[in-house]
């Protein structure tokens, strides 16, 4: 049970409230926002905060300044944005110490309901630290403060946790962190049976708490991507020039043994599209396991595969999707991520995707709005799925 407090118990009108917000977005060139998913994301919390009267002081860190004032990665352009999304001028203080003259006199001239954002976090280099005295600073601007910033909140950061320690009122999480530990900790700990994990991406490395952890909990687990190759590999399959992380062959055995062991489907792919280069502009082909010539590498799953995975889905009531199943970025191999995406936004479950490039998939296949979530944190959702405690949730006050 998600048992932490959020902002709809306690009582904001009239006092400062310090949000900190994943204003992370993807800029151009010329400082264009190219992607403002994550601002729609914030609306909610902020709008709630200015309805109910609340003085809202809004903070985030954009890109990796490392701890210097680079213009590139200032907020100003996020607060413009915010202002035509909110329908009110968001004053932006921009002090290269963040909590500077220009934020104390924004937020001592703030009227209820009004919105200040201060300059990007990590702009300061305590702030990846979880020093002290900027974690005072920032606590010092406000009464309260909300955390709804899934995307860090596995990191202890000052303006994550440091701030919650040193606020004089409560510390409370937004609509966006509820929503994802509601999807996220159902899934995980209390979900509509059968549920069925699928995970892809690149390496098994970056997964292997994730698998084992899921191993405890999933009905089916279903393994794509390049991944794959090292449970094939541990088959006894050859694998060609596929990707292969030689280390991990003993492990991926490992969990093909606990899977058995505990009576859950773990299902690798069966045919394979190989090409003999990394390019989309190249010929191809599909091979059944075992088919991997010397010189081919994989770089999606086949079509018999594809048939697998879907008969697996149909009867699923709860599915989190970690990963895409090959290089959905090159057209010729997207099909395997693509039909993935297609049988979600056609069965009747809960339908969770979580990190950036399942996110990047869906998206790119137009079914983003046919999931029931999407996760906007990838390395915070890749840790929940883990069984890991968040430092950005844990430390805020229980109901």
């Amino acid at each position: 049970m998600f048992n932490k407090k959020s902002i709809e118990d306690i009582a904001v009108a009239g006092k400062k409230v310090l949000v900190r917000c994943d204003f992370n977005v993807p800029l151009d060139d010329d400082l264009n926002i190219t992607d403002e998913t994550r601002i729609v994301g914030a609306l909610p919390t902020i709008n709630y905060l200015m309805e109910q009267g609340a003085k809202v002081i809004l903070c985030s860190h954009l890109g990796k300044p490392k701890g210097e004032a680079i213009p590139k990665f200032s907020l100003a352009p996020v607060a413009k944005r915010l202002s035509e999304k909110l329908g009110k001028e968001v004053v932006f203080a921009a002090d290269a110490n963040v909590v500077g003259d220009n934020a104390k006199a924004a937020v001592a001239a703030m009227k209820d309901g009004d919105v200040v954002l201060l300059e990007n976090t990590r702009y300061r280099a305590e702030e990846t630290k979880n020093v002290e005295t900027f974690s005072k600073e920032l606590a010092s601007l406000a009464e309260v403060f909300v955390n709804d910033a899934f995307g860090t909140a596995h990191r202890a950061h000052c303006s994550t946790v440091g701030v919650a320690e040193f606020i004089e009122g409560e510390a409370v999480c937004g609509y966006l962190i509820e929503k994802e530990i509601k999807f996220l900790g159902n899934a995980v700990n209390n979900p509509v049976r059968p549920l069925v994990a699928i995970l892809g991406g690149s390496k098994v490395s970056s997964k292997i708490s994730v698998i084992n952890n899921l191993l405890e909990k999933v009905d089916t687990l279903i393994i794509g991507g390049g991944m794959a190759y090292t449970f094939m590999k541990a088959q006894g399959y050859e694998v060609g020039n596929s990707l292969l992380e030689e280390d991990y062959i003993d492990y991926a055995n490992e969990m093909i043994a606990k899977a058995k062991e505990k009576g859950i489907k773990l299902l690798l792919p069966v045919d394979t599209v190989v090409a003999q280069e990394f390019s989309n502009d190249v010929p191809f082909k599909t091979v059944p396991n075992g088919g991997i010539e010397p010189g081919w590498e994989g770089l999606d799953i086949g079509e018999e595969t594809i048939k697998l995975y879907s008969d697996a889905l149909k009867d699923a009531k709860t599915v989190v999707w970690n990963g895409p199943m090959g290089v959905f970025e090159m057209s010729n191999f997207a099909k395997g991520t693509n039909a993935i995406a297609e049988i979600l936004a056609e069965i009747d479950a809960t339908t969770i995707i979580g990190g950036g490039d399942s996110v990047a998939a869906v998206n790119q296949a137009g079914l983003g709005d046919k999931m029931s979530h999407i996760s906007t944190g990838g390395g915070a959702s890749l840790e929940f799925l883990e069984g890991k405690v968040l430092p950005g949730i844990d430390i805020l006050n229980n109901k």
